[in-house]
């Protein structure tokens, strides 16, 4: 007989190796889909529009979302909501033969694509501390980002590189990824959730209701809403590459890739020498740091200045990831990781689609230099302001509180 310990192991690196298997793909395709949108129409406003119809779905679905994952088998879910990205992936390298205009034909695949990760993040999220003992799971968490970080380096860098063969043969990679994702996590074995109570308006609230009243946790997904809606540049870097930096589909690649360098090199430092003490002032402090990164950003004229800037968002941005999501899954029993991990995914999809769209938006308004400038320094304010609002977590020294 196995020993569970070696089954939660496998368990485990098979979520891990799908997840890097799947934002792969993921990456490879918002690289395509942000091109070939940029391509076809040249506004800045339907790049941030790509970012407002992934996020809506979320908004929309996040109570339900959150109440299915309490509910259901986690990986399962995961692997069905895989299952579908692949689906989209196909219809994308279909293009014209499906009939419809390219441009509809992107929206309305960003609107599933949005619905689908509104059940696949929380699911995600919450599959993770059913497989890691608690002690160690700072450490499991920088490993997992580790390896997203890597994927989010090589998926949008081959993501480039492949778009000069054509967008269509971008997006049947895409499609092998996801698949390849799925299969790995219908594997996982794990326990099944308890049957709890039926569906009421009450227990869907949950997560909402625990969020609100707990002050570690409000602080720590709002903060990540505020920062990174405001500090986020990803869906103007098409116009960057073209018309600042005068670089092709690989540079997009390589800038859209310079975050994950710098998070997966803090990820590495992460996992090896985790946070055990000052975890409040740290995390504010890195959200700090990630807002004047994005001002040099915003500044620059030279390609590698730029890559540089954005590796120094992406290790800031990872220091604040572990202990985010760290310090809510801790603070968060198991019976409704699901529901708070569904108002924390959609905090997240709110800083990076939302993010987008108000990038696209105020770049058709001031430009894209003057959109970005706005964004590092208001994540500079949010860092200050969060250390006034939420004291709690600002003193928060460990993550991992000391058994007595």
């Amino acid at each position: 007989m196995i020993p569970a310990e070696l089954l939660a192991e496998r368990a485990f690196m098979r979520l891990w190796l799908a997840r890097i298997a799947g934002v792969s793909a993921s990456q490879m395709m918002m690289v395509a889909i942000g091109w070939l949108m940029y391509d076809l129409t040249r506004s800045a406003w339907d790049l941030g529009l790509v970012g407002l119809l992934q996020f809506m779905p979320s908004l929309a679905l996040v109570l339900v979302a959150g109440h299915v994952v309490d509910r259901h088998h986690r990986a399962r879910i995961v692997s069905a909501c895989l299952a579908v990205q692949t689906l989209v992936a196909l219809l994308l390298a279909a293009g014209p033969m499906t009939g419809v205009p390219q441009r509809t034909l992107l929206l309305a695949l960003s609107v599933v694509l949005g619905a689908v990760r509104a059940f696949q993040m929380p699911a995600q999220q919450a599959l993770v501390p059913l497989l890691v003992p608690t002690v160690l799971l700072p450490r499991a968490m920088a490993f997992s980002s580790m390896g997203l970080q890597a994927a989010i380096i090589a998926g949008p860098a081959l993501g480039g590189v492949l778009y000069v063969a054509g967008a269509r043969t971008v997006f049947l990679v895409c499609a092998t990824g996801f698949a390849t994702a799925a299969a790995l996590c219908v594997r996982i074995r794990h326990a099944d959730p308890p049957p709890g109570a039926p569906a009421t308006l009450k227990t869907v609230l949950a997560g909402v209701h625990y969020v609100g009243q707990n002050k570690v946790v409000l602080g720590a997904v709002t903060l990540d809403l505020f920062a990174v809606l405001l500090g986020g540049a990803t869906a103007l870097l098409p116009i960057f590459a073209r018309d600042v930096l005068h670089v092709g589909p690989w540079g997009l690649g390589l800038l859209r890739g310079a975050p994950a360098a710098g998070a997966l090199t803090l990820s590495l430092l992460l996992t090896r020498w985790p946070i055990t003490r000052g975890a409040g002032h740290k995390l504010l402090a890195a959200v700090a740091v990630y807002g004047a990164a994005t001002v040099v950003f915003g500044l620059s004229t030279s390609f590698w200045l730029s890559l540089a800037s954005l590796a120094v968002t992406g290790g800031a941005d990872m220091v604040s990831v572990v202990v985010r999501q760290t310090l809510v899954q801790l603070e968060t029993p198991d019976a409704m990781r699901g529901r708070v991990s569904a108002v924390n995914s959609m905090f997240i999809g709110a800083s990076n689609q939302l993010g987008e769209f108000e990038s696209g938006a105020t770049a058709a308004w001031l430009g894209p230099v003057g959109s970005v400038l706005i964004g590092g320094i208001g994540s500079i304010v949010i860092a200050g302001l969060w250390l006034r609002l939420f004291p709690s977590l600002a003193r928060r020294d460990h993550l991992v509180k000391p058994a007595h």
